[in-house]
């Protein structure tokens, strides 16, 4: 089993990689392999809403990191989005990508998911809520904690003096790994996910 990190801050090697590392080492720690994969600076266009990924699986845009994340995803068994936050929000780039990775992906169903969001001092409940919607809408289980899932600080340093923020990580290792442990233990006995509807779409005005 393995679990993708993405890092969604430009910086390689920051704050928020600091607390996604603390969630992979003890996904590691629990048997299950990691990745973490990074945004990095260069800009990410946003999703145009033209619908050319239908049935592909891919956007259609081939300039930026979009589809090899998605390629990731595809050999994923859960997920884990880091962000820091910018003006109580995470990363815009960070969300032009998540929009098309989530529109054109079709990778996520059933997958265990969480979010981690890193800041100086404000902002962050309203982050997680942004990035946990992605989740909630490809029917990925949300994978909880003992806190917020959040780290303080401006530097690395200052994040690995979070005592309770990197506890918070930790946790949230342990519990995405036993959840990917249960989902894999109910697979081999005989339960399988659930297919979902999918032949109704209305506007509101019908």
């Amino acid at each position: 089993m393995k679990v993708l990190l993405i890092n969604g801050s430009p910086n390689e090697k920051g704050c928020t990689y600091t607390a996604l590392t603390e969630v992979a080492k003890t996904l590691q720690g629990n048997g299950i392999d990691t990745e973490i994969a990074q945004i990095g600076k260069m800009p990410i266009r946003g999703c145009i809403g033209c619908g050319g990924c239908a049935g592909k699986g891919r956007c259609v845009f081939n300039d930026d990191i979009t589809n090899s994340m998605i390629e990731k995803m595809e050999q994923a068994d859960g997920l884990v989005i880091g962000s820091p936050v910018y003006f109580a929000s995470p990363n815009g780039n960070l969300i032009s990508m998540l929009d098309r990775l989530f529109y054109a992906g079709k990778c996520f169903a059933h997958k265990p998911a969480a979010a981690v969001v890193s800041a100086r001092r404000g902002g962050t409940t309203v982050s997680l809520d942004d990035l946990n919607k992605y989740f909630g809408i490809r029917q990925m289980p949300i994978v909880a904690s003992t806190y917020w899932n959040m780290v303080h600080g401006s530097t690395p340093e200052d994040v690995m003096q979070d005592e309770e923020g990197l506890q918070t990580m930790r946790n949230l290792g342990r519990n995405m790994a036993w959840l990917l442990k249960c989902i894999e233990s109910g697979r081999e006995n005989g339960i399988v996910a659930p297919d979902a509807e999918n032949g109704v779409r209305t506007d509101f005005i019908r």
